[in-house]
């Protein structure tokens, strides 16, 4: 079992950055890809980004692409997401997802294995 601990969120401005951090414990994470989704008042779950541990290859929704950017640290098995010029539809809560056994980048929040329990964005105008 893999245990996914966010933290970074908060209330800002339009304009602002934010950094979330995800750290993961447990059962040793050897592989696998690890992301963003969040969700929005009265939305669905959506992708927002994610990285191959393996690679270190990212990808991207296009609402963000530009402003956020994800890394790794490998030795302390966590992913982390700067968020610049964040607007007032950025605000979410959001989800960082491992999978465990596949490398491959997936936009799909079925094709994760494990999930953290969500940190409030709020960014207002």
């Amino acid at each position: 079992q893999v245990l996914l601990v966010e933290s970074g969120g908060g209330l800002v401005q339009a304009g602002d950055s934010l950094r979330l951090s995800c750290a993961a414990s447990g059962r040793t994470f050897n592989g696998g890809a690890m992301g963003w989704f969040r969700q929005g008042p009265g939305k669905e779950r959506e992708f927002v980004t994610a990285i191959s541990w393996s690679s270190g290859r990212a990808d991207y929704a296009d609402s963000v692409k530009g402003r956020f950017t994800i890394s790794r640290d490998n030795a302390k098995i966590t992913v982390y997401l700067q968020m610049n010029n964040l607007k007032p539809e950025d605000t979410a809560v959001y989800y960082c997802a491992a999978r465990a056994l596949y490398s491959s980048i997936n936009r799909q929040a079925s094709a994760y294995d494990y999930w953290g329990q969500g940190t409030q964005v709020t960014v207002s105008s």
